[in-house]
């Protein structure tokens, strides 16, 4: 389970010296770095990780010559056929390891939606007292045609959606109405948090055994912050992320060329 020693989730994801697109995610984990090195320095728990996610609809890491990669197809909220997702490939690669660090990187050159150059990166320090350190990053660009997407996105469904960095230091979490940032930034502290309980969820039930546990663990979680997260009740999630479980279980579909 990750801690959040006293932190809020906008003072997590905020950092003043980021875009709109690079929101910056620091935890502190009960479990010890071996356990987490062991969990999340693979390729194929990757994916154990990322289908937890609403709009992840299928992964498949597979071993080449230049290395590790991550099939993802990414789509809608809702349970459609993949040939209706965006196909993205990772490229998985481990930038550091030693003892009591390592970081790794999933890195796509597309994306859904004119975007682009995606960038998620996860390192993990072993501090004192048998816990670890963990500091997460996720960027992307986006073209002419994402930034038109994106505008038409935020105008209609997207307009009354909000992230976690208050817009105003006078305002705070407590209040009844707080001010929370939309637009772009919003959209991307949410995909960030989401991702950030993908990977406490994972943490929590790591056995193939315990995929049920880890889809509860991430529905409820979420639910904790169902202004910025909520999208579906329980049993919606659940039924397609069996669905999306079962399909996972045939044969790999093809990476784009």
């Amino acid at each position: 389970m990750v801690q959040r020693e006293g932190r809020t989730h906008a003072d997590v994801l905020d950092n003043p010296n980021s875009g709109p697109n690079l929101p910056i995610w620091n935890g502190l984990s009960r479990n010890s770095f071996a356990t987490l090195n062991a969990a999340l320095n693979d390729p194929a728990h990757w994916c154990d990780v990322l289908n937890l996610h609403i709009n992840i609809k299928y992964c498949h890491a597979s071993a080449e010559k230049g290395g590790s990669n991550l099939l993802v197809s990414i789509g809608t909220k809702y349970d459609k056929p993949l040939y209706e997702a965006f196909q993205v490939k990772f490229s998985y690669g481990v930038v550091a390891t030693t003892p009591d660090y390592f970081a790794v990187r999933l890195n796509a050159k597309t994306g859904p939606l004119g975007t682009s150059d995606y960038h998620i990166e996860l390192e993990a320090v072993s501090i004192e007292n048998g816990k670890t350190f963990l500091h997460m990053t996720y960027s992307y660009a986006y073209s002419f045609t994402g930034r038109m997407a994106m505008k038409s996105y935020l105008a209609t469904i997207g307009r009354d959606k909000v992230g976690f960095t208050l817009q105003d230091a006078t305002n705070t979490p407590s209040q009844k109405r707080p001010d929370y940032i939309g637009g772009v930034r919003g959209l991307v502290e949410r995909n960030t948090m989401r991702y950030y309980l993908a990977i406490d969820s994972y943490l929590a039930a790591p056995s193939t055994a315990q995929r049920e546990m880890r889809l509860e663990h991430w529905f409820s979680s979420t639910e904790q912050y169902s202004r910025q997260l909520h999208e579906m009740d329980r049993a919606a999630y659940l039924e397609m992320k069996h669905s999306e479980y079962l399909r996972q279980q045939k044969a790999p579909i093809q990476a784009p060329s």
